[in-house]
């Protein structure tokens, strides 16, 4: 597509991030936010340089930075021949103009640079359209920071320069590609509707949970199916469906698009489909990756989404993930400081209150397939107490080696 901005190559490009410290984000969240950012950086294929931090209580209007330090990092992209800088937050129109007219070098946003993996991600055609709407969506504002590079003409009636009319006739292009790429989605959601009633009323149950936290792993385990699975965020994209039995009991499970903080909104909305597959299961599996020191809050993460998609009160299966890569703090003997939850070892997060409400709880190793039989035990009830609610009267034989659970 044309003047669409640089996509982001296989070869390496060097790259520096910037990010803020202020009320909503205090110094060791935001080098948490930092760490995912180059995490997703590396994802796209580039290398982190430095990382920069400013302390502000809200972004600078026009740099989102303060001018000191867009000075100091314009003097390290110089001297170390910096290809890209990347912000950790969404930066506006004029930000990003003014920020690439004062470093001379290309400039993205958290945005920009998920979108792009997004891009590099999708497989179907489906996946592809989705993506595709969601960056249009989110360029169409930005036209005119594509076309700086046009020289414009200053003066009065007459004398108007050529980008100006070429952002117009841009902006009635991508228009009109909006126009066309949501009818295709449409269409493309009626045939995905139709697939899943066709699917009968078997129980339907879909992995979730924050990216990059064992999901398509877990689904290879549980269903001995090849789903593609990397250390990488975003590793898959497209939704997939199998079919699972555990003890002569059918059921579908779906694999999903991972979730993450600052997610683009332009892709919530553009992936409606695929998340319809969270909305219209009736069992969800939340996988959360105990060994990051973030995890609760992508638990949270995780939930607010399935809030904005209405599908925060599905019945839910917590599943604590990596338990073969959880390390903690352990505190001396003589150490007489409070507990944290820095300290606490998997024992200790087995009696907190995720183990503890009314939601099931399990912790495993995906990898090394650990206490894997007790999730299936949990799974199994589950969907049990679903199917005998909508089959009242089937004689369907089930297995008693999975009915000693509470």
């Amino acid at each position: 597509m044309e003047n669409t901005p640089e996509r982001i190559t296989k070869d390496q490009e060097k790259v520096v991030l910037v990010g803020l410290i202020n009320q909503e984000q205090d110094e060791t969240k935001a080098k948490e936010y930092i760490d995912e950012l180059e995490f997703l950086a590396h994802t796209a294929g580039a290398k982190v340089e430095k990382k920069f931090f400013q302390r502000l209580d809200v972004p600078n209007t026009v740099t989102f930075v303060g001018s000191g330090k867009l000075e100091e990092i314009s003097n390290f992209i110089k001297i170390n021949e910096i290809d890209t800088i990347i912000f950790d937050d969404e930066l506006t129109p004029t930000q990003l103009r003014n920020i690439e007219k004062r470093l001379s070098c290309k400039v993205l946003d958290r945005t920009n640079l998920i979108l792009d993996i997004f891009a590099s991600r999708a497989q179907t055609a489906y996946a592809k359209t989705q993506v595709e709407l969601a960056q249009l969506q989110y360029m169409l504002p930005r036209l005119t920071r594509m076309w700086t590079h046009l020289e414009r003409q200053r003066g009065g009636i007459g004398l108007r320069g050529p980008g100006e009319t070429q952002i117009e006739t841009d902006r009635r292009i991508i228009l009109t590609k909006i126009s066309r790429l949501k009818e295709q989605l449409k269409k493309i959601d009626k045939q995905m509707n139709t697939q899943r009633k066709n699917r009968g009323k078997l129980v339907r149950v879909a992995l979730i949970g924050y990216t990059n936290v064992g999901k398509s792993t877990m689904m290879n385990l549980l269903t001995k199916s090849e789903v593609f699975a990397e250390n990488k965020l975003f590793a898959t994209l497209d939704t997939t469906v199998r079919k699972m039995v555990i003890g002569n009991l059918p059921f579908l499970i779906t694999d999903t698009v991972g979730f993450i903080r600052k997610l683009p909104h332009g892709l919530v909305e553009s992936f409606k489909s695929t998340l319809d597959e969270v909305r219209e299961a009736d069992l969800l599996i939340h996988i959360a990756d105990i060994s990051h020191p973030g995890f609760e809050e992508h638990i949270h993460t995780v939930n607010e989404t399935l809030e904005e998609i209405e599908a925060g009160n599905k019945p839910t299966i917590y599943v604590f993930n990596k338990i073969d890569a959880y390390t903690y703090n352990k505190k001396d003997d003589d150490d007489l400081s409070d507990k944290t939850t820095e300290n606490w070892t998997l024992e200790d997060w087995k009696r907190s209150w995720m183990a503890k409400n009314n939601t099931p709880s399990v912790f495993v190793s995906a990898k090394e397939k650990t206490n894997i039989d007790e999730l299936k035990k949990i799974l199994y009830k589950k969907v049990k107490d679903i199917h005998v609610t909508r089959f009242p009267y089937n004689d369907f034989l089930y297995a008693p080696e999975f009915e000693d659970i509470d």
